[in-house]
C-alpha cells in the first residue's frame, strides 16, 4: 500500500461554476473558500501530512482588477475570521510563491498567518499565491549558480524545499493541463484530473482518488 504524504490541487472551475447559476465569478471564489475548508478538515481526518492549493499563478495577473480585488479580500477576509479556529486545529500554513510582490494589505495578512501557525503540526496546508512554477526553477537554479548545479542542490532552493514532493495531484474542471503548477515537485506524482467544477469536490470524491491511488504500483523508474 502506497504511503500518501502530499496532495496538491489545481482548484479549476469556480468561475464557470458561480455563472452557470447567474451569480458571477465571484460567488464561485466564495464558494470555493468554502470548498478548500472541508478538504482540509477531511485531510486532517484522513492523516494526510501535507496540502497544497494553487490559489493564484503568476499568469492570473491577466484577469480583470475587480476580480482579482476580489480574490485577495476573500483571502485576507477569510483570515480575519479564521485565524483562531486554524491555530486551534493545529493546520500550519505556508506560502509558496512571490509573497513580496503581493499588494501590501494581503502579504501583511498572510505574514501573519504565518507567523501564528508556524509551531502547528497537525497538518502544513501549501497556499500557492502569485505562484509559477518556471520562476520558482529559474530562481533555484539562481540561487545555486556559485555552485555545481544539482538535482538535490535545486530541490534545496526550491519553495518546497523541506517538503516530501506531492504524491497526488488533482486537478478539477475538466481540463487536462498543469498550468505552470509543481513542475518540477510532479515528476512522479499521480495525476487525477476530474471533471466535477472546483465547488463541487467533497471529501468522497478525495477519498476515491486516495483508495485508487493505495492500488497503483508505483515504479519511480524501475519495474
Amino acid at each position: 500500500m502506497n504511503k500518501l504524504n502530499h496532495v496538491a490541487f489545481i482548484m479549476d472551475g469556480n468561475g464557470r461554476w458561480g455563472k452557470k447559476r447567474n451569480k458571477g465569478r465571484n460567488f464561485g471564489h466564495l464558494n470555493g473558500v468554502k470548498t478548500v475548508k472541508k478538504i482540509v478538515e477531511s485531510s486532517i481526518k484522513l492523516k494526510i501530512p501535507v496540502l497544497t492549493f494553487y490559489v493564484f499563478s503568476t499568469e492570473n495577473w491577466k484577469r480583470p482588477q475587480s476580480e482579482i480585488n476580489f480574490l485577495f479580500k476573500l483571502i485576507i477576509n477569510y483570515f480575519k475570521k479564521e485565524l483562531n479556529n486554524v491555530v486551534l486545529n493545529g493546520i500550519k500554513i505556508n506560502i509558496i510563491g512571490q509573497i513580496n510582490k503581493l499588494p501590501l494589505k494581503i502579504r501583511s495578512t498572510l505574514k501573519e498567518v504565518i507567523k501564528f501557525t508556524k509551531k502547528n503540526k497537525k497538518i502544513i496546508v501549501n497556499l500557492a499565491i502569485n505562484y509559477g512554477s518556471k520562476i520558482e526553477i529559474v530562481n533555484a537554479v539562481q540561487k545555486s549558480r556559485k555552485n555545481k548545479v544539482t538535482v538535490n542542490l535545486l530541490n534545496n532552493n526550491l519553495y518546497t524545499n523541506n517538503l516530501p514532493n506531492p504524491d497526488i495531484l488533482i486537478r478539477t474542471g475538466g481540463h487536462k493541463r498543469l498550468s505552470n503548477f509543481m513542475l518540477w515537485q510532479l515528476a512522479y506524482a499521480e495525476i487525477y484530473f476530474l471533471d466535477k467544477l472546483w465547488p463541487d469536490f467533497n471529501d468522497k470524491d478525495l477519498k476515491k482518488v486516495i483508495n485508487d491511488f493505495k492500488k497503483i504500483k508505483r515504479n519511480f523508474g524501475s519495474i
